[in-house]
């Protein structure tokens, strides 16, 4: 199981479920609770900065949360769990005497929230008398009452659960009938309604849906008890059911045949092909371990850019503030401006919060900062990280980068990668003109296990489908592959970068960091890439 899906998936195909401390209650029925009035949630929100205030706070946000999750889960033609969880509350952050203080309750009454308020304040006073640098906070100007909403045409949480389970039970059906000896599918969905208000003068309401629908398909060889496995070609978004109705014209087939999807998704299609595709693995040949030409397609590439650029390239791992989740950053400050060359002078990362359907994709942060886009490494060059309020002026920055995010309101905020992309490639190409100039290559489609060091230097990936390529063609299926990289070396191995009309988003919907262990999600784009001369090994291991 790899980590990435580990704290949405843990125990789910076993029927169980790990959830986040905040989501400890469990909704029986169908339909969730009503949505907090907004009346409440300005009176609540004026509470708490009026308490904090008046105790001495020096500046407050109060953040007023219901948070749904909804889990339906299935193996076969069994249905092994539909959870609906609801969570609300109110978490309050505060500086007073230099230092943060932060508390959180499901009280949401008056006095419940000034109480809060108050244990906030003495939390941060508490804080004071350790700390040696007073907290500074990057300028964000107010921007009064504002509401935004994912733009949904459906909302999936309104749709019957029966809708639902008879979707996942189709999909089984037809992936068996294809071949599969096995199949999983579960459906995930996540909507957060939040509340910001701060003693800057703003008042943020958004109301933010996602949707993922993970599944695997196993084939067995009955004589040899060999399996193999393939898991959903598909991207978590942040939309509503109508990413389920598998659009055509969003579809990608690639030169391998395989096809891959782009803001509309077809489960039942995909479903049918993992089945296909896992039958077909049994038979592939092994690679040959050697140094190959890799194209990565976009379903693929999302995770090692997640790995190798946006996590090494988030300002707490640079500054050592972070560790947890493998690690700190090789990309020190001092590379920053440097002439440090990160990748080729065709490798540009951007970051971007504002992209639309893009998991990360807000208006304003849980600051309450206004989103942007920016670069991080340009013509293959670091030029910036990722940063919040309080870090800003470290790296000389006037203004937060907007990347502050708590996954509850009982959840303090704290650093979160926005969505890191690869910019296409400015010459036109086509996949087709990539691999046309590949000798020697393989083509890989579909993310897969990793492991990466506690520098984020050194890495190894896996994948979902492989393919050789010989002499400018896509030849035969093959298995058992794994590349292993240093992460300037791959990115300046990069020679190609296919055009914006194959650029695709892929993404992590359950993205885990810090202790105590937070969630979010984000998202990474590309365009098909090809990189020269990389090391490939043979994962296949011998039961001796």
């Amino acid at each position: 199981m790899r980590r990435r899906e580990f704290m949405g998936l843990t125990g789910l195909f076993g029927g169980g479920l790990v959830l986040p401390a905040a989501f400890g209650k469990v909704i029986a029925q169908e339909a969730l609770g009503d949505a907090i009035p907004d009346a409440l949630k300005r009176r609540l929100a004026d509470v708490g900065l009026g308490a904090a205030t008046s105790g001495g706070a020096t500046y407050c946000d109060v953040r007023v949360g219901r948070y749904l999750r909804q889990f339906t889960v299935t193996r076969e033609k069994t249905v092994q769990n539909v959870i609906n969880t609801e969570s609300v509350g109110v978490g309050i952050r505060v500086i007073a005497d230099g230092a943060w203080g932060f508390a959180a309750t499901n009280d949401m009454t008056d006095d419940g929230v000034a109480e809060t308020a108050r244990l906030a304040l003495a939390i941060a006073k508490a804080n004071a008398r350790q700390q040696t640098e007073p907290v500074r906070l990057a300028p964000t100007p107010g921007v009064g009452e504002i509401k935004w909403r994912t733009p949904i045409k459906k909302n999936a949480m309104e749709v019957p659960i029966k809708e639902k389970v008879d979707m996942l039970l189709a999909i089984n059906a037809a992936a068996q009938a294809a071949g599969a000896d096995f199949f999983n599918s579960v459906l995930f969905l996540v909507n957060e309604q939040k509340y910001f208000a701060s003693t800057d003068g703003s008042y943020i309401d958004q109301d933010i849906h996602r949707i993922h629908i993970p599944m695997q398909a196993t084939a067995i060889d009955r004589q040899t008890g060999k399996f193999r496995t393939r898991a959903q070609l598909s991207a978590p978004s942040q939309q509503g059911y109508e990413y389920l109705d598998g659009d055509a014209s969003q579809k990608v087939v690639t030169p391998a045949g395989v096809t891959v999807y782009n803001k509309s998704y077809d489960p039942l299609e995909d479903a049918q092909a993992a089945a296909r595709h896992a039958r077909e693995k049994l038979k592939a040949p092994t690679v040959k371990p050697g140094k190959y030409d890799l194209v990565l397609d976009p379903s693929h590439t999302w995770l090692t850019i997640h790995e190798s650029v946006g996590h090494p390239l988030e300002l707490d791992r640079v500054l050592g503030y972070e560790a947890n989740f493998a690690g700190t950053s090789f990309a020190t400050m001092d590379k920053r401006n440097s002439g440090f060359q990160y990748g080729s002078d065709k490798v540009n990362f951007f970051a971007d919060k504002v992209q639309p359907g893009s998991l990360g994709q807000v208006p304003y942060d849980d600051e309450g900062v206004k989103t942007k886009r920016w670069d991080l490494v340009k013509d293959g060059k670091l030029v910036d990280y990722q940063t919040i309020r309080d870090q800003a002026h470290i790296v000389g920055k006037t203004e937060s980068d907007g990347c502050c995010y708590a996954d509850s309101w009982s959840s303090v905020q704290f650093q979160r990668m926005a969505n890191v992309s690869l910019a296409p490639g400015k010459t036109p190409m086509t996949v087709a003109d990539m691999i046309s100039k590949v000798e020697d290559g393989i083509y890989i489609i579909g993310d897969g296990s990793f492991s990466i060091d506690q520098q984020r230097y050194n890495a190894q990936f896996g994948g979902q489908l492989f393919y050789e390529i010989k002499n400018g063609k896509v030849t035969q299926m093959i298995e058992d592959v794994a590349y292993q990289i240093r992460t300037p070396e791959f990115w300046n191995a990069c020679s190609a970068i296919c055009d914006d009309r194959d650029y695709r988003l892929g993404g992590a919907f359950n993205d885990g960091k810090g202790q105590p262990s937070q969630s979010s999600a984000v998202s990474h784009g590309s365009s098909t890439a090809r990189f020269d001369g990389i090391n490939v090994i043979n994962t296949a291991r011998s039961l001796g």
